[in-house]
């Protein structure tokens, strides 16, 4: 199993997509810096206070704004980072007659998968930690924002847990599905998990006053239980937000977000449910690869 996780960093090293996503990753920090300095310019205004209390929750609030919008790229670029990594883990092996000769030898078929599915999750948590990393330094160079290290370390581990969901699923798909084929899937699977949560942030901070909200709220609901990687990137910016300590701050800051925002707060059960879904997802790809035809 070791060495299928050496064989995955080592096909990760030499894949032109990787070096592509670090390169644009570094193209969008910089772009992302300067963003964040216009937004945090009035900190920089001669009558600003930083010890006033005023100053204090314009601090934060000019904090969230840049930390809500680097993480609603951060998450989408995260998940497809995830997503074409291991989009021919399988398929693209029995295509080129490696996963033959690999299986010749003496290991398991779901050793082989194991090692590949932890390779795949190592390279993608090592690029979610980069990622969260320079954006939380961003935020807090332009604002000079403090954080709570419990805090981030929550936030960070609902940040990069989307890695071994994504992975798991795409690993499954790619058992069936050939890498374009996974690939379509995969993007419009995650894409409805985004617009489940987008519509849960629209009607989070109430632009829509409708008669049909409840029905909107459970068609929004249904879509990200089909995909909940957007509904744990929401409840990893409410944990970074805190804003379960200081609702009626970030209540009225939900208006400022706008889509941006975090809305309705997804609970510990949906988090339980994510985990299920994306063991449920690993179990199943290792069950279907024990009895493929190579």
């Amino acid at each position: 199993m070791t060495t299928m996780m050496l064989w995955t960093w080592k096909e990760m090293y030499r894949k032109r997509f990787t070096w592509m996503t670090v390169i644009l990753t570094a193209a969008f920090l910089l772009a992302f810096w300067f963003v964040a300095r216009e937004i945090s310019a009035d900190l920089r205004e001669p009558w600003f206070e930083p010890t006033d209390p005023a100053s204090v929750v314009r601090r934060f609030e000019n904090a969230a704004v840049i930390l809500a919008l680097g993480f609603f790229f951060g998450s989408f670029v995260l998940a497809f980072f995830a997503v074409f990594g291991a989009v021919a883990a399988v398929n693209g092996e029995t295509e080129q007659g490696t996963l033959l000769s690999v299986l010749s030898r003496p290991i398991r078929r779901w050793q082989w998968y194991l090692g590949r599915w932890i390779g795949f999750v190592v390279s993608g948590v090592v690029y979610a930690a980069a990622l969260f990393a320079a954006l939380l330094f961003v935020a807090a160079w332009h604002t000079g924002i403090a954080y709570d290290p419990i805090v981030v370390l929550k936030a960070f581990v609902l940040f990069a847990s989307v890695v071994p969901l994504l992975v798991s699923v795409t690993m499954l798909g790619s058992c069936k599905w050939s890498a374009m084929s996974n690939g379509i899937v995969m993007t419009m699977l995650y894409g409805i998990g985004m617009l489940g949560g987008m519509i849960e942030r629209i009607l989070g901070f109430g632009l829509d006053e409708s008669q049909s909200r409840p029905a909107l709220r459970t068609i929004a609901g249904l879509m990200s239980l089909a995909m909940p990687a957007d509904g744990i990137q929401r409840r990893m910016l409410a944990e970074l937000l805190s804003v379960f300590e200081v609702r009626d701050l970030v209540g009225g800051l939900d208006h400022r977000l706008g889509p941006l925002g975090v809305g309705q707060v997804p609970s510990d059960a949906f988090l339980a449910y994510a985990a299920l879904y994306g063991l449920s997802a690993l179990l199943a790809g290792i069950a279907v690869f024990r009895h493929k035809d190579l």
